[in-house]
C-alpha cells in the first residue's frame, strides 16, 4: 500500500506570519488616518500656520496661504508618500521579527555540527522544525555511536588477528626450522612435523583472509549478476569442500534438495553466503551431529535452510547475529573464532539479490534461512 510522507505541521508558523501582516497593514492605516486627520487637519493645522507666523515673520494670511499652497494642495502626495513610509517601517520590523526563525534554524545547525548533545529549543511556532531538527540530531548521534563502535571493534579485531597471526607464523618458522637443522628425524616424525605445519599455515591462511574481508567489507560497489544456477550441485560441492573441517569432530553434511532445484543469482556471491553460513554452522555444532541444508522452490523464490544442534541462541544474540564484527561468546575464547564478519558479509550479499536471511533457535537445533527470489 502506497504511503505518503508525513507533511511537517506548519500551522502556527502560518498563523503567526498571517496575523503579524494583518498587524502590520492595520498599523500602516492607522498611521496614515492619523496623519490626515491629527497633521493635515484640525489644531495641528492651526499650530503650523502659527508656527510659520511666528517664527517666519508671515502674516496670517501669508502663513495661512503658505499652509494651503504647499501643504494642503500636496494632500495626495503628501497621503501617498505617509503611506509609504509607514509601510515600510512596518514591514522593517516585520523582516526584524520574521528573520529571528531563520536565526534560531541557524542556531539549531550550530547545535547539530557542534554535537555536544544539547537538544534542540525553538518557539512554539517552529514546533514541526524543532521536532525535525531533533529527530535529524538522535539520527547523526546514533549513527556516530555506531560508527565509533564498529571501529573499536575493527581496531580490536585487526589487533586480536594480529596477535593471532604471530602464533601459527611462530609454529610454521619452528617446524620449518627443525625440518632444516634434523635431518635424521623420523619418517614418522617429520610427517608428524609437516601435518602441524600445514595445519597452522592453513589457519594464517584464514586469518590473512579475514584480514582482507575487513578492509572490503565497506565497499559500496559491489555488483552481481543473475544467471540460472544449479543449487543442487553448487550445495554438493561446498559439502565436499568442508570435508576437512568436519573430520576431526565426526560431523557431517547432508543435502535435502530436488537435483533440479534453481537459484537465480550471482554464482560467486551466492557460493559465498553458503559457505558462510555452512562454515558457522560447523563451528557451533555438537560433535558427531548431523549439518542439514535443504533447499526448495516455493511462490516464486527459492528457499535454503541450513540447520544444525548446539547451543540455544539467545534472543539478544540472535538480533545482533549478522552484526559486523559480532562474535558470539563461544567464538571470542576459541581460535577457530573468526572477525565476526562471515555472517554479516552473507546478509549484504543476500539483500543485493533483494532477498532475506534469518535465523530461529530453539530447544539447541538452530536454522538459519535464505529466501532469494526468482529473477523478474
Amino acid at each position: 500500500m502506497f504511503n505518503r510522507r508525513k507533511k511537517a505541521d506548519y500551522a502556527p508558523l502560518r498563523q503567526k506570519i498571517f496575523w503579524q501582516t494583518i498587524l502590520m497593514m492595520c498599523g500602516a492605516i492607522f498611521g496614515v488616518w492619523a496623519l490626515y486627520a491629527v497633521v493635515l487637519q484640525g489644531r495641528f493645522a492651526n499650530f503650523l500656520v502659527w508656527f510659520f507666523q511666528h517664527f517666519t515673520r508671515m502674516t496670517y494670511e501669508e502663513a495661512l496661504d503658505f499652509y494651503w499652497h504647499t501643504i494642503r494642495n500636496h494632500f495626495e502626495e503628501i497621503m501617498l508618500g505617509a503611506m509609504a513610509l509607514a509601510f515600510f517601517v512596518m514591514f522593517y520590523f516585520f523582516l526584524n521579527w520574521f528573520t529571528r526563525y531563520f536565526q534560531e534554524i541557524d542556531d539549531s545547525i550550530n547545535i547539530l555540527v557542534r554535537r555536544d548533545g544539547s537538544k534542540i529549543r525553538m518557539s512554539k511556532e517552529m514546533a514541526a522544525m524543532e521536532n525535525k531538527l531533533n529527530g535529524v540530531r538522535e539520527t547523526l548521534e546514533r549513527q556516530f555511536a555506531d560508527i565509533q563502535t564498529a571501529e573499536r571493534k575493527k581496531d580490536e579485531i585487526v589487533l586480536y588477528l594480529a596477535h593471532d597471526i604471530r602464533t601459527p607464523l611462530t609454529s610454521v618458522i619452528g617446524y620449518l626450522t627443525l625440518l632444516e637443522e634434523m635431518p635424521d628425524l623420523t619418517r614418522e616424525q617429520q610427517e608428524k612435523f609437516i601435518h602441524v605445519t600445514l595445519n597452522k599455515a592453513r589457519r594464517l591462511e584464514e586469518l590473512v583472509d579475514e584480514f582482507f574481508d575487513i578492509t572490503r567489507f565497506n565497499r559500496q560497489d559491489i555488483q552481481i549478476s543473475r544467471v540460472e544456477v544449479d543449487l543442487y550441485y553448487m550445495l554438493l560441492q561446498l559439502s565436499d569442500e568442508v570435508y576437512p573441517l568436519l573430520t576431526p569432530q565426526k560431523k557431517s553434511v547432508v543435502v535435502k534438495a530436488d537435483e533440479s532445484c534453481k537459484v537465480y543469482g550471482d554464482a560467486d556471491k551466492l557460493a559465498r553466503v553458503f559457505n558462510n553460513i555452512l562454515k558457522n554452522a560447523i563451528s557451533y555444532s555438537e560433535a558427531g551431529s548431523e549439518i542439514e541444508i535443504e533447499a526448495f522452490e516455493r511462490e516464486r523464490e527459492t528457499v535454503i535452510c541450513f540447520r544444525n544442534r548446539g547451543q540455544t541462541i539467545s534472543g539478544a544474540e540472535r538480533e545482533r547475529i549478522f552484526d559486523k564484527f559480532y562474535r558470539r561468546d563461544e567464538a571470542r575464547s576459541s581460535n577457530s573464532g573468526g572477525a565476526g564478519l562471515g555472517l554479516a558479509i552473507a546478509k549484504e550479499l543476500v539483500e543485493l539479490h533483494g532477498g532475506t536471511i534469518g535465523v530461529e533457535s530453539e530447544q539447541g537445533m538452530t536454522t538459519f534461512t535464505v529466501k532469494i527470489p526468482f529473477a523478474s
